[in-house]
């Protein structure tokens, strides 16, 4: 696997914490450049030989510019991503915008300019989409993520099948709760994790490193022959 990133350009939304800074950090030591997107500037990791800052907002719809005039990578993990946690009748606004345009519209606007990349450098690349099992699974107080992620499969399956086509694989990665900084303090309390501990057979939420894991897979050769799936990093959960 080092083989094949060795020398390879990747783009990570979401790189500042949790999965997209895992992620980031992994595909470096493997000897690929990665491009660090986020929206805040000072919390982007520092640029070095095998890393560029790039700050952008996925959800802004003129992100695609930003993201076109870094050039052809190699693969793209759209990993970007927001949480409003409201009830269904006290659902806001504000809280379906933001989760709906930097969730489900960030991942169209950033892949179109990374494929039409792609396309134009005559690279068959990989893109990986971070959605959650509870893209299948609703849980309370969840309305506006669950449909956001909904809509990520969705776009995925259709992206497979437009951009397979043309030599671009397009998958996705689908977990459970996972212990970022952000995981741990949400899910703290046993009386909102255990129901959800409970249904998964392994008996522990994701780490950070499980996701990256099955992420480097699809980015890399090793799944020359997967695309369009939703490959869940859920210990077992959608089982039971």
């Amino acid at each position: 696997m080092e083989e094949f990133f060795a020398g390879k350009k990747f783009i990570v939304t979401g790189a500042n914490a949790g999965i997209g800074e895992t992620i980031t950090k992994r595909l470096v030591k493997l000897g690929a450049h990665v491009f660090a997107v986020g929206r805040d500037a000072k919390k982007l990791p520092p640029a070095g030989p095998n890393l560029t800052p790039v700050c952008a907002d996925v959800g802004d719809w003129d992100s695609y510019d930003i993201i076109k005039k870094l050039g052809p990578v190699h693969g793209l993990v759209n990993n970007a991503g927001v949480a409003f946690i409201e009830s269904f009748l006290d659902m806001t606004q504000e809280g379906w915008d933001k989760t709906l345009d930097i969730n489900a519209r960030g991942i169209v606007r950033i892949s179109q300019a990374v494929a039409k990349n792609m396309l134009d450098a005559g690279i068959k690349g990989s893109i990986v989409n971070v959605s959650s099992t509870i893209s299948e699974r609703a849980i309370p107080d969840h309305t506006s993520y669950c449909a956001s992620k909904g809509a990520v499969n969705q776009v995925t399956r259709v992206m497979s099948i437009e951009l397979g086509k043309l030599g671009i694989r397009t998958n996705n990665v689908n977990p459970t709760v996972v212990m970022t900084k952000m995981g741990a303090k949400a899910w703290s309390d046993p009386e909102k994790s255990n129901p959800i501990l409970s249904r998964i057979p392994l008996g522990r939420f994701a780490e950070c490193d499980d996701v990256a894991n099955v992420t480097l897979f699809l980015l890399s050769d090793y799944s020359s022959y997967v695309n369009g799936v939703s490959i869940p990093v859920d210990g077992g959960f959608l089982t039971s």
